[in-house]
């Protein structure tokens, strides 16, 4: 692949520049699916065998496929759904759509269209919930595989304060998990994710069950919410009086750990940022659910001032966008209402090695270092009228991926690629 070539190797909001990997005209080599090298054309044209395929790029822009730390698939039917804060949001639009995933063509049907959608927008791995029923998760897994995504999920665990229809018990839970790891985790390029769904939906049995899961299955990822909205916190707080905070209601199950990814994460204190940060779990930033419940504003600079690792979710349906790059312009307006600001580098790196990061897949994805799965997309600064007049003037990369971050959506990406095979174009 021959184009403008960005990915990072670790994070230019602490380690600045030097963590940014630019080649304004580059060659992105791929064999068999990996990459073999990523340089400057000039360098690596020249040493290529003739029977090699160039692909021609130039004038867009090659970055690592995008990286969704928090999604669900089975609420993008109830996505841009009027009103209402988180827990009235669950009552009224999450838990009756997640109903009907109990029927297996739903469930698939639905995980068709999600993945599509994500491919369309970029997004090439994403940690993705599924609902309390274990089809939803045979659907979305066969799914995944069928389109050779490196994608995670799991049954939600959820028995208590939920609908009757939509709960579990302690030990179906726990029982229904461990078969879908045995069944899924490690085939393809799947992850299973335990799942409960935050803690006021899980008994205290429930989620120690939980936990040994996490302990019984060496690798599989541990996916919740913490900490989102004020009214969910004073619950937490009646639910488990017996806990320091949100997140300690996790850590005493043995969940705050090096596998697990937290979403919103946005109304913590600095004990639980140094636990996460000590423990090694990850925050999905989620701005466009965030501000559409009106939760609140994530600090971005607290996590990074404790290197705690950091993706973004697109968080639909209550987010609004399935694109990463719409979320990562919400993202930037987060960071300016709490007072600093996030680069087009540091928003683009949140977006693939960072989220890769956040997952614990970075050894196999986030960026174009050598022998990494080659999952990348390929942008386009003139997709519309409004950013080809604004990219006219773009001075350097930064302006570049800035317009495309605060402009971009579906129609920027041109191409997405997995594993090096083109699996869609605009």
């Amino acid at each position: 692949m021959r184009g403008e070539i960005v990915h990072f190797t670790g994070d230019p909001a602490i380690e600045g520049d030097r963590a940014c990997v630019h080649h304004a005209d580059g060659i992105l080599l791929i064999e068999d699916g990996h990459v073999v090298e990523a340089s400057d054309a000039s360098t690596l044209l020249p040493q290529l065998p003739q029977d090699v395929l160039v692909i021609d790029r130039r004038g867009k822009v090659i970055v690592p496929g995008f990286v969704d730390t928090h999604v669900h698939y089975s609420q993008v039917d109830v996505i841009a759904s009027y009103g209402e804060q988180l827990l009235d949001w669950l009552e009224r639009f999450t838990f009756p759509v997640e109903r009907g995933f109990e029927d297996p063509a739903r469930a698939s049907e639905t995980a068709s269209f999600f993945l599509d959608e994500l491919l369309k927008n970029g997004t090439t791995t994403a940690a993705v919930y599924a609902t309390v029923h274990p089809a939803s998760v045979d659907a979305f897994f066969d799914a995944a595989m069928s389109r050779n995504l490196r994608m995670a999920t799991g049954k939600v665990l959820m028995d208590r304060n939920c609908p009757e229809y939509l709960r579990d018990t302690a030990q179906s839970g726990y029982d229904e998990s461990a078969a879908l790891i045995r069944k899924w985790h490690g085939r393809g390029r799947l992850s299973y994710a335990v799942t409960p769904r935050f803690a006021p939906t899980s008994t205290e049995r429930q989620l120690e069950l939980a936990g040994r899961l996490l302990d019984e299955h060496p690798g599989v990822l541990l996916q919740s919410h913490v900490a989102e909205n004020h009214g969910e916190i004073a619950w937490v707080a009646e639910l488990y009086p017996w806990a320091r905070s949100y997140l300690d209601v996790y850590h005493r199950f043995g969940m705050v750990r090096e596998s697990a990814v937290f979403a919103h994460c946005i109304h913590l204190d600095d004990e639980d940022r140094r636990l996460m940060a000590g423990a090694g779990a990850a925050m999905s930033f989620c701005a466009t659910s965030n501000l559409f419940l009106g939760s609140g504003l994530f600090d971005l600079r607290a996590a990074n001032d404790l290197r705690i690792k950091v993706g973004i979710g697109t968080d639909v349906g209550g987010g609004t966008s399935l694109s990463l790059l719409r979320t990562l312009a919400e993202s930037y307006k987060v960071t300016h209402l709490r007072g600093h600001v996030m680069s087009p580098k540091a928003a683009f790196y949140l977006a693939t090695l960072g989220g890769a990061r956040a997952l614990s897949l970075d050894g196999k994805i986030g960026n174009f270092e050598i022998g990494k799965e080659a999952d990348f997309i390929v942008l386009d600064p003139q997709a519309t009228a409004l950013q080809a007049r604004r990219n006219a003037t773009a001075a350097n990369v930064d302006e570049r991926l800035f317009a495309l971050m605060m402009l971009g959506d579906d129609r920027s990406v041109a191409e997405t690629y997995v594993m090096g095979a083109l699996a869609w174009a605009r």
